[in-house]
């Protein structure tokens, strides 16, 4: 098999270049940059093991138990983390079942009222004793689940039903950008440096961090991505020689709040806006800084000064699409 570049792959799997660095950050993935070659590129065991993450998401498989999985020679590892995952889903299937019987005697109770002045029957001892032992409910899953009906369900899934339409206000910014390597990662510390040294988080109680790539992808010249970060300054503030200090107009995002490592969502969020908005239609900006596309850190201001392992268990981030109305 031929060697891929990052573009190659991400229009063969469907996957963003976003994820793809993602995995490759936490050491899930590898690429290589064969010498004499100016792209990032993937060879037949990195596919494979792409594939491999891929069907371990579709069952609804975390991240860092498919690295526990793959990482790991001895069967037990997988078999541990497939039974935790069915004891899950049992759980879930049991709530489901629960639900499904309160909601049959809600049935039965309006059938016997009829003519009468609805009334759903809550102070019924029987109803309101099987609600009160509902197990907790984390999905919308089917109650028989079936390897030929995945798809679907991970179709069903994907359909975003919490997209928040927000106006994110002008502000004033720091910038820093870097290009290759570990950009993410190395603009994270850079900006976690700044943080401390400016004492932002005292002068600025309302601060905000956004992030981008920037470029995005791998360009025609062969230059690798790049990611950039802003966090909200005070307008007066001044930058040092590393960070650029610039306007963000603001405006209309559909936002969506996903845990890290979940970028698979952007392509759900696109398709929300692009498909299922009655109101809303994207409003693209610029297509080498992610089409005016960001990712804001959620609660950064108490957290930047863990490191990024730490932050990568407990971030969350909102993924926002810039949007217009539709002309009527």
């Amino acid at each position: 098999m031929e060697l891929q570049t990052i573009s190659e792959v991400t229009k063969s799997y469907q996957i963003s270049t976003r994820t793809l660095r993602y995995y490759e950050q936490i050491g899930l993935l590898q690429s290589s940059k064969k010498e004499g070659y100016a792209y990032r590129t993937y060879d037949e065991d990195s596919l494979k093991r792409l594939e491999q993450i891929l069907i371990l998401r579709k069952l609804r498989i975390p991240l860092k138990e498919i690295q526990s999985v793959l990482q790991s020679k001895e069967s037990r590892i997988a078999i541990a983390v497939f039974q935790d995952k069915i004891e899950e889903l049992s759980n879930e299937i049991t709530a489901l079942s629960a639900v499904r019987t309160v909601l049959e005697q809600f049935v039965i109770v309006l059938r016997d009222q009829t003519g009468l002045a609805m009334n759903l029957g809550f102070a019924d001892e029987k109803i309101r004793q099987m609600i009160e032992t509902l197990p907790g409910i984390k999905t919308n899953l089917k109650e028989e689940v079936t390897m030929n009906d995945l798809n679907m369900v991970d179709n069903q899934l994907s359909q975003l039903k919490d997209v928040r339409i927000v106006y994110l206000p002008p502000s004033t910014v720091a910038s820093i950008q870097l290009v290759g390597g570990t950009p993410e990662y190395d603009t994270g510390v850079k900006l976690q440096q700044f943080m401390i040294q400016t004492n932002l988080a005292s002068l600025k109680l309302d601060l905000r961090h956004y992030g981008f790539n920037h470029p995005n992808g791998v360009k025609p010249d062969g230059s690798d991505h790049g990611y950039e970060r802003w966090v909200t300054i005070p307008d007066d503030m001044e930058v040092n020689e590393s960070f650029v200090k610039k306007k963000f107009p603001g405006g209309l995002y559909a936002a969506h709040m996903i845990p890290m490592g979940n970028f698979e969502e952007w392509g759900w969020l696109t398709e929300w806006v692009n498909n299922n908005s009655n109101e809303y239609e994207p409003n693209w900006g610029d297509p080498d800084c992610m089409n005016g596309s960001m990712e804001e850190h959620l609660n950064y201001i108490n957290q930047y000064k863990l490191s990024n392992e730490e932050m990568d268990k407990i971030v969350q981030l909102d993924l926002l699409l810039p949007i217009k109305t539709k002309l009527k």
